[in-house]
């Protein structure tokens, strides 16, 4: 006897419902892309976030609209008109500077792998590849005073190749001011080769959250303290 494969009408309307809000998604993003040829207010766009769906296989976790604005503030604090930034595969913190108002820099480049964030970037949209770490603008090289990373997997190599990306961009130690600074937000078993990685940088007692929860837990590391964190001594094993 075959099995019955009809869905029951309780069922066939949550799927209906579902394939409805995907269509609608689909629109409003069709529409944001429309509106970015035809130059578009950034500001809107920014207020689009939630419009962009995290894609795990890419492992994307967005962040809290709370962790992206301490984090976008914190990276700003401070910049002057001729500050450049480079914002690394986080853009839901790219997002949050977006929303600003009287930003201290134009110079604020959004590094992504996903393309679909050139609406929010325009101009200032770079694609970021990690496994290619330094196929990146010239214009990029040994130019950037500030960087945020989040680099996409918690793996050794991952973090590693981004961290290669992030000295390629940043001036050179002899060439630094006070305008220097490095973030990064990751994993928290991670801190070993952050370590390595970013020695100007310490733990802080900051913890970024995600908007639809994560189960690694995540921490900030930064070379210098905020007014939303202070670095700790943590003892690494």
């Amino acid at each position: 006897m075959d099995e019955d494969l009809s869905l029951s009408a309780s069922t066939l309307a949550a799927l209906e419902e579902f394939l409805a809000e995907q269509d609608k998604r689909v629109q409003q993003f069709e529409q944001l892309h429309a509106a970015a040829e035809d130059k578009f207010d950034q500001d809107g766009v920014a207020a689009g976030m939630d419009l962009f769906e995290e894609d795990w296989n890419l492992s994307q976790f967005w962040y809290s609209e709370e962790t992206s604005k301490t984090l976008a503030e914190e990276l700003l604090r401070g910049a002057t008109p001729e500050t450049t930034i480079a914002v690394v595969s986080a853009p839901s913190v790219y997002a949050a500077i977006k929303k600003m108002n009287n930003l201290p820099t134009k110079e604020i480049y959004l590094l992504e792998y996903d393309d679909r964030f050139k609406i929010l970037a325009g101009a200032y949209f770079v694609h970021y590849d990690f496994r290619r770490a330094l196929e990146l603008p010239k214009k990029l090289h040994h130019s950037i005073d500030r960087v945020l990373v989040d680099p996409p997997f918690l793996s050794d190599e991952c973090q590693t190749k981004a961290a290669v990306s992030v000295r390629w961009m940043l001036r050179k130690p002899e060439d630094r001011t006070d305008q220097h600074r490095t973030i990064v937000a990751t994993g928290e078993r991670m801190a070993s080769t952050i370590a390595k990685a970013y020695p100007d940088t310490s733990m802080t007692d900051f913890y970024p959250e995600h908007s639809n929860g994560l189960s690694n837990e995540f921490r900030c590391y930064a070379s210098f303290d905020g007014e939303k964190w202070k670095r700790i001594d943590v003892a690494l094993t």
